[in-house]
This record gives C-alpha cells, structure tokens and sequence, in this order.
C-alpha cells in the first residue's frame, strides 16, 4: 500500500490557476476530509469529473475550487490520484499543501508522482526522460526531436533489438542442452548475423543523432575582432533588438554577452566578446583574456573586421590566433563604406548598422555545422545519456565481433551485457540508481 504523496503541480506564483495534487491508495478518503460541494457525495464519485465545491483550510476560512478524481490504475501515477484546482497564488496553494500534510499525505520528492507512474508500469523510462526535455524544451528542434519519440516509440525500438538478443541467447542455451548435437557453427553463424544487424542499426540511431547536442544545446557562436570593427552592432543585428551598447569609444565591451535566437529551429548562442588588442587597463585586460577564451568552447567563429580601414596590428595578431580553428567565419562589417581592407576567400561582406547580409551570416552558421537539413522521421536521440549508452553498446559489440572464436559461454555472457545495457534506456535493468538518478530531475509536482 502506498502512502500520499502531494505538491504543487504548477509554478509557484500568481496566476489564474493552481494545481495541488496528491496520490496514493488512501487519497480519496483525504479529499474527503477537506473538500465538500453541494449535492455531492463521495459514494457515487465519477471518476474524471469536475467537481465545484470549498477546500476547507481549517481556520475558518474555504477556499472556492474544483476538484477532479482519477481512479487507479486509469491515472498517471497509476494509483489513485487527486488534484485540487484552486485560484493561482503562493501564499495560498502552500497553505493547501500544509492542511495535507497535517491530514497524513506527505510532500512529494523530486519526480516521484512520475517513479510511481514507471514502477507502475504507466510509462517507460525512456517517456520519463521524453517528459522532462518535453519541458525543458528551448528550441522548435528540440520539441520535434522529443516529440518524434513520444508515446514509447523509442521503447519499442529498443525491445526489438532485445528481443532479438532474447533469441539469440535461447540458441546459445539449446546448444550448450544438447552438446551431442553438431549445430554450434550454424547457430553461430545465425547469431553473429543477427548481431551484425543490431549494430547496424545502433549505427544507425547514432548517426541519425549526430545533430544532438546542436539540437539541445544550440550552436555557440563566438563574434570576435579589434576594438570598433562592430562586433557589438552585429549581435544587436542578429539578434533583431539593442542588446550590446554600441558608442566610439574604445574598449567599451569589457566582458562576456550572451544573446540566442532560433534559425530554421536550431538555438544560435551569440557571444560578444570584448575587443582583443594590447591594453594596460586591468579590467579591459581580463575582457580580452576572456574573449580568447571564448574560442576555445565556439562551435563558430565570427572575426568581424572593419572593411572601411586596413588591417591594423590587432587584425594580424588574431588572425595569426585564428589559424588553429575550423568553422571561421571573416565578417567584412561597413560594406556602406568604401573598401579598404584586402578581401579574403568566402568572407561576407556586411552592413551591421543597415542590416545587409545578416541573414547570410546565419545561414553560413547552420550550414557550417548542421551538414544536412534534419528528418525528424528519423529516430533522432538527444538526451545525452541515452546516446552515452548506445555508444557503450557499440563497445560490446566490437567485444562479440572479436568473440567468434570464443566458447558458447562467453558469447553468451556479452550478448546478456548488451541485452543489460539497452535495457538503461527502457528501465529493464537491475540498476536502481540509475532510475533513482533520472527522476530526481523533475520539478515536485511531476
């Protein structure tokens, strides 16, 4: 039997609405004690209605709310599962959630109305992981990619590759039953071929989500140059509004801008860094240390440099900085000025100040590292633990590919680590801290 378990299931705040929930065997007889509506008693309850009434606070004063029952196991949790929907406000759902608690539920842990929903065979552990980056969710990529493997596509995906090695495991077993019997080469055989198409297929998804990190992360784009080229007027450019301040004044950006937008789906991560040149001021100096550090965690270099004036002794130093890193992109800002500086190889010429080209700019960003337009019909993985595992399975692969030789035994033994490892990501697995360690990254209330 399991105790009650409540939270609040919206953000803290005002709002229209807050929702209080609470789950567990003996949830509805709590309700009882505390809700109450005209002409409605708890003995002919339907379950999934809507019912109006007063939440009794229990100092004298009521709270006008709804109340909605779900009857286990037709509920998320799987149990049976209460929710309060009360005017939006902090004060008031905390002191909803203390009359619970000095009624006998208790405040939820972190993800646990969704652990109940797993261990009660409601969803998968992968549709827990879809739920958080679900919310989570900063990018339309993103959304698609999580979406695309709702409803336990995934799940299903990685049983057949199971289910396979289930099989496979059953010819080891009726080779080693019946030893007598000449079948261990054409087991083998059939075995190994089964295998040689799990891994392509692992290949596969791995392959399909090579795009991940770009999709859950974005792309970091580091905007670097001497002082006054424009850097600062190209961020407020691609981002559309007046983000960095822009002035003649030397030396005015002194430390690290951030600023995203999304293109064609995909997080741009714009950095404006401070303008890199030889300076005796200390705070200007760290600016500029920062900047070059800057490169270092950039998926794409922008090196803005002013086209209206040659290239000064800072132009030369960073290019000669530059030379060590891929996806540069030169940035030829003042393209409404005359010409001065020597023009190179596939640079873009711009006008930060009159928006010429910036959508260019762009472009070039997400060509440079997205290689190919993204087919969300593939099976596209972006949570980082999962793709971990499956690069761990690539790995006992290679272990089997070089097992040909080995005993039915040993075979044996690395097909059921494989079975073991795909079955992290489902929850077929005997590891509860991994469980334990994935639902504590959901809010109270999920």
């Amino acid at each position: 039997m399991s105790d009650i378990i409540c939270a609040i299931s919206t953000p803290l705040g005002k709002g229209a609405i807050s929702i209080v929930r609470m789950s567990g065997d003996k949830c509805l007889q709590l309700a009882e004690k505390v809700f109450s509506a005209k002409n409605f008693s708890y003995k002919n309850i339907v379950p999934r209605m809507l019912y109006l009434g007063y939440f009794n606070l229990n100092d004298g004063t009521k709270e006008h709310c709804m109340m909605v029952y779900f009857k286990g196991p037709k509920s998320y949790t799987g149990e049976d599962l209460v929710e309060f929907q009360v005017h939006g406000g902090t004060i008031l759902t905390q002191k909803i959630i203390r009359v619970l608690t000095n009624n006998g539920a208790r405040i939820a842990n972190p993800g646990e109305f969704s652990k109940r929903a797993f261990e009660n065979g409601k969803i998968s552990l992968d549709e827990a992981e879809n739920i958080i980056s679900e919310i989570n969710a900063d990018s339309e990529s993103e959304l698609k990619a999580v979406l695309s493997l709702s409803d336990g596509k995934l799940k299903e995906k990685i049983k057949n590759l199971q289910n396979s090695l289930t099989e496979s495991i059953a010819q080891i077993e009726a080779t080693l039953d019946y030893p007598e019997e000449d079948f261990e080469k054409s087991a083998k055989d059939k075995i190994f071929d089964d295998l040689k198409n799990i891994d392509l297929k692992i290949n596969q998804y791995l392959l399909d989500s090579q795009n991940a990190r770009y999709i859950s992360k974005g792309i970091n784009v580091a905007i670097i140059g001497s002082p006054n080229v424009g850097k600062s007027s190209l961020l407020n450019a691609l981002v559309g509004q007046e983000r960095a301040i822009v002035t003649d004044i030397e030396g005015t950006t002194r430390d690290i801008l951030n600023e995203s937008i999304s293109y064609k789906g995909i997080k741009l991560n714009f950095i404006d860094t401070a303008g890199i040149r030889l300076s005796e001021d200390k705070v200007e100096k760290i600016g500029i240390e920062k900047s070059k550090q800057s490169l270092t965690n950039a998926d794409v270099i922008l090196w803005v440099i002013d086209g209206s004036r040659e290239l000064s002794n800072a132009d030369s130093e960073i290019l000669k900085l530059l030379k060590d890193y891929k996806n540069v992109i030169i940035v030829a800002n003042k393209s409404d000025l005359k010409r001065k500086s020597p023009k190179f190889e596939n640079e873009i010429e711009i006008s930060a100040l009159k928006e010429i080209n910036i959508e260019k700019i762009k472009e070039k960003i997400y060509k440079l590292v997205i290689n190919e337009d993204i087919d969300f019909n593939k099976t596209i993985i972006i949570n980082e633990r999962q793709i971990e595992i499956l690069s761990e399975c690539k790995k006992i692969l290679e272990d089997l590919k070089n097992s040909k030789n080995q005993s039915m035994d040993i075979i044996a033994m690395l097909i059921k680590n494989l079975w073991n490892c795909l079955g992290k990501i489902t929850g077929e697995c005997e590891n509860e801290h991994i469980i334990d360690l994935i639902f504590s990254k959901f809010c109270l209330g999920k």
